[in-house]
């Protein structure tokens, strides 16, 4: 079955609780679908919305079985397998051994990381906005292993890589993804109340 946002929703809300983990939902989500439309796929925006979304179903409640424990609930859920396997596959290569084929594959796996350094770069800025921030200062943040230090490093640059993209153009489009849709990203969170 496809899916629209509102069930995606429900699903992702079944698992998440914690105000972190739903940002972090909503963030990947908007991200992905900037992308989406970036890289020439508007017509499928709302599939990688999606996929954005539900990307860490498991990883609140069940951390050490992330992205296996999400395939079982997602098939529970009568989810499409497309939409499970896209989401799986950012575990690559820790978790699971399902590669990334699709290009939107690629991009969740190569921006997923990315999106938890650029905010907690944001967290640090007076503004406490990406709208501000350059290339420049995020390169300083991501060359800077003790600054979340749970970002990992090796996945963002690993992701570059699967997409056949400098590191730069990665970081430079995730950053004005962020940047283009931080004012969406933060209405939705603050819906949450």
């Amino acid at each position: 079955m496809s899916m629209t946002r509102s069930q995606a929703w429900d699903l992702l809300t079944q698992y998440n609780k914690e105000p972190f983990h739903l940002r972090h939902a909503i963030t990947v989500e908007n991200v992905m679908g900037w992308y989406a439309r970036e890289l020439g796929y508007g017509e499928e925006a709302e599939f990688w919305s999606i996929v954005g979304l539900l990307h860490d179903l498991d990883f609140e409640m069940w951390p050490e079985e992330h992205c296996e424990k999400s395939q079982e609930l997602m098939r529970q859920a009568g989810v499409d397998e497309s939409i499970i396997r896209a989401t799986a596959c950012h575990g690559w290569g820790l978790r699971v051994d399902i590669k990334p084929e699709h290009e939107m594959e690629k991009v969740l796996y190569a921006s997923d990381e990315l999106t938890g350094l650029i905010g907690a770069a944001a967290l640090m800025r007076p503004s406490k906005s990406t709208a501000d921030m350059e290339l420049k200062s995020l390169k300083k943040k991501f060359k800077d292993k003790k600054f979340a230090a749970g970002c990992s490093r090796d996945v963002i640059a690993n992701g570059a890589q699967l997409l056949g993209w400098e590191l730069d153009k990665l970081l430079d489009m995730t950053l004005k993804a962020m940047q283009a849709e931080e004012g969406a990203i933060e209405e939705a969170v603050a819906a949450l109340g």
